[in-house]
């Protein structure tokens, strides 16, 4: 179907964005085409304000709109244990528990030969200076339960177990292959819970 120009565009920004096809697209872009201007202005300019005053910790590399982010500032949070997560969102999800009261270090993906993503990639020089500062007792390995997943926590816990570093994993109370994003809270605290050392 053709579809006018600023219509056509519309949808094909829609269609740009993951798990998008070419029929939701279309229902979004007429859904905004169908908002009163105030709704559809007051989207814009959330999409602009999220782009412009969100960036990532410079500690922990989580999504922050200051630095360091609220996570590292709090000092009810405990400075000794840190949890290695792959991507921001796993962070949002860890914290729906409500049960880990520690840190976080955000790795921004999984080792992936096969994709060419390399320890180089990811944020794995940045962990390995937070544990040199000595006050950390315990790494958790919070990857996903997938084959990159895995590789990524053998292949930090074997750079770690040689500083004399604590390495546990969260259990595998997740599917395997499945997403930390997806997990319910219940699920979630309970593989926190049953973590075991690597």
């Amino acid at each position: 179907m053709q579809y006018i120009a600023p219509l056509a565009k519309l949808i094909e920004q829609f269609r740009a964005l993951p798990g998008i096809g070419s029929k939701t697209a279309a229902r979004l872009a007429y859904y905004v085409l169908e908002m009163d201007t105030a709704r559809a202005e007051g989207l814009a300019q959330a999409i602009i304000e999220a782009k412009e005053k969100i960036g990532y910790c410079n500690v922990c590399f989580n999504l922050t709109d200051c630095n360091p982010c609220k996570i590292c500032q709090a000092e009810v949070r405990d400075g000794t244990v840190l949890c290695v997560m792959e991507e921001p969102r796993d962070v949002a999800a860890m914290e729906r528990t409500r049960e880990y009261h520690g840190r976080y270090h955000v790795l921004h993906g999984q080792l992936s030969p096969l994709e060419g993503i390399g320890p180089n990639d990811i944020r794995i020089k940045e962990l390995l200076t937070r544990i040199q500062s000595g006050t950390i007792s315990e790494v958790i390995m919070a990857t996903n339960p997938d084959v990159e997943g895995e590789a990524t926590a053998m292949y930090i816990s074997r750079l770690l177990k040689p500083l004399g570093m604590k390495v546990t994993r969260i259990a595998h109370g997740l599917p395997i292959g499945g997403d930390l994003e997806y997990a319910d809270a219940v699920t979630l605290s309970k593989a926190m819970e049953n973590r075991r050392e690597m």
